[in-house]
């Protein structure tokens, strides 16, 4: 490159650094304050309804962010159980122990046991059952007071018994404010997303309060031609319980709001739930619902630093599972918003250009401080894609197949924005061995045996170059994801076939084809990493 009074090179990167947190302050004070609201770092959910889909599935997602989690997946199968036995809950969970280990687990209580507990894909929550009732999750944390210490249930058992236990949306709902209101809740606020395939819905709950059992939670249900979003902020604002087609509630959910003076029904303001149990507070969380939304209804011209958005919107095209894998990858690039645009290096004609060392994920101890009312914040935005991802799925429940067949769940190990995507069908019986790799808090030390540390891998080289690996990154998964497109009719119908004869030997044929995808992406990601590092060799 032309000598420049711009450094070039590693350093460029921190000068850079330095001049975008000049330009930024200027251009985004409004949001800062705002912007390290509880939660930052958690998770994202994506739901569409039946006739917002381009097929007619039904869909919920879940991205598992954070810089601890399973970085390994289980079959759970189906399973009898003898009359009158228990069913052991536990406050921790083996999601924070390592594969196969007990001796991490804390029990809490039993409940009844049922005669029959239904076959899932399990891995930090359970993703999707036998029946094709999926379950996405996304944090919210709610108001300290709220947090029970009588409770007994947490986010993490209560989604596996529901998936134990469920068919539809609407039963693990119920089921859901049956046991918490006997047993209690006794985690922070949460939304989880239940799609069946008919419709989705997204529940959120909190606990009743200090000293006591029970829940309050609230459920509404996305209208089938909507997409609907949770990106660690509560949605849910008026309910009205007669409507049972579209809302479920707590029996005390005005109650507990009243009791626990978070509202007052003689202000003459109405009863909001995301309002009286949480806040909207959060700008990292406001985005991703306005990107989510912009980038399926770019009509309605929502504004970016809105408070409240819709609860869900209209597409104006049909949604495939190739625009939710977009969705999850986007850094808001082309926006105000990029975080990258202002990274800035000089070509061999001596203009400014976007820096190849310019990336979209940035370390929080790296972006820059600025000191409001006497406190600092962070300066940045929090994407919808991170780097610090455990893994990214995307469900399809399908009524026009059997459940073997119509359950699927597409698996992305690590950043959804370098991902490769695995088709995965509820219906499995094995995962590869190098899905099995886990260690204690679920992150194996590094192992070239584990999938997951194969896509991390290439995720942590990459962001050091991203303007040019990102190129590379492409060309390896680009190619995977458009033969498993291209293919999955093809193997469908042939499952389809085995089926009407033989269930069992479409069973195996669906485990086998999509274990062979899944050691075929974990073969290819280990061969760019080793290529990524010896192609910018010095160029990092």
């Amino acid at each position: 490159m032309r000598n420049s009074p711009i450094p070039n090179g590693p350093n460029s990167f921190v000068y850079m650094l330095c001049m975008m947190f000049v330009v930024i302050v200027t251009l985004t004070v409004q949001l800062v304050a705002d912007a390290t609201a509880e939660y930052p770092e958690g998770c994202t959910t994506i739901t569409v309804g039946r006739l917002a889909s381009v097929d007619g599935s039904v869909m919920t997602s879940h991205t598992c962010d954070g810089h601890d989690g399973r970085t390994w997946m289980a079959v759970v199968p189906r399973m009898k159980h003898e009359r009158g036995g228990k069913c052991d809950i536990f406050m921790k969970t083996d999601y924070m122990v390592g594969m196969g280990d007990t001796t991490g687990l804390v029990y809490s209580v039993s409940i009844p046991q049922v005669p029959e507990t239904y076959g899932h894909i399990y891995s930090i929550y359970p993703c999707m059952n036998e029946h094709q009732l999926a379950i996405g999750e996304s944090t919210f944390g709610g108001k300290d007071l709220l947090k029970s210490d009588k409770g007994m249930i947490n986010c993490y058992e209560l989604t596996r018994i529901l998936a134990e236990r469920c068919k539809t949306a609407r039963e693990a709902i119920a089921l859901a404010g049956e046991l918490l209101a006997e047993y209690g809740y006794n985690d922070g606020g949460e939304c989880l997303t239940f799609a069946d395939t008919k419709e989705v819905w997204h529940f959120e709950v909190v606990g009743p309060g200090q000293g006591k059992v029970g829940a309050v939670w609230a459920a509404q249900r996305v209208p089938d031609g909507h997409v609907s979003v949770n990106a660690n902020s509560p949605r849910i604002r008026e309910i009205d319980i007669k409507d049972k087609d579209n809302f479920m509630a707590s029996k005390n959910v005005f109650s507990a709001a009243e009791e626990l003076g978070l509202w007052d029904p003689k202000s003459g303001k109405p009863f909001e739930f995301c309002y009286a149990y949480g806040d909207r507070k959060s700008m990292w969380a406001r985005r991703r619902e306005w990107r989510v939304f912009d980038i399926l209804a770019p009509s309605l011209e929502l504004d970016p630093n809105g408070e409240n958005f819709p609860f869900s919107v209209k597409p104006e095209e049909k949604v495939s599972v190739e625009d939710m894998m977009r969705l999850f990858a986007d850094t808001y690039e082309g926006t105000e918003y990029d975080m990258t645009k202002f990274m800035l290096v000089t070509d061999e004609e001596g203009k400014a250009v976007k820096s190849p060392y310019a990336n979209p994920f940035m370390n929080y101890d790296q972006m820059p401080l600025w000191k409001i009312n006497g406190a600092l914040h962070k300066m940045g935005e929090r994407t919808i894609a991170r780097y610090y991802c455990i893994y990214v799925f995307i469900s399809q429940s399908r009524d026009w197949l059997p459940d073997p067949v119509g359950g699927l769940i597409w698996m992305g190990w690590d950043n959804p924005a370098m991902t490769c995507f695995t088709p995965l069908y509820n219906c499995v019986t094995d995962l590869p061995e190098s899905w099995e790799v886990g260690g204690k808090g679920g992150r194996p030390a590094y192992t070239r045996e584990s999938a997951w540390w194969g896509v991390n891998r290439v995720s942590t080289i990459a962001a050091h170059r991203w303007g040019d690996m990102r190129h590379d990154v492409a060309a390896v998964r680009d190619p995977i994801h458009q033969e498993t497109f291209e293919n999955q009719r093809r193997i469908e119908a042939e499952a389809l076939r085995l089926f009407e004869k033989d269930p069992a030997k479409a069973i195996q044929f669906l485990t086998e084809y999509s274990v062979g995808v899944a050691e075929k992406i974990n073969e290819a990601y280990w061969k760019l990493g080793d290529d990524l590092w010896t192609k910018y060799d010095e160029k990092f």
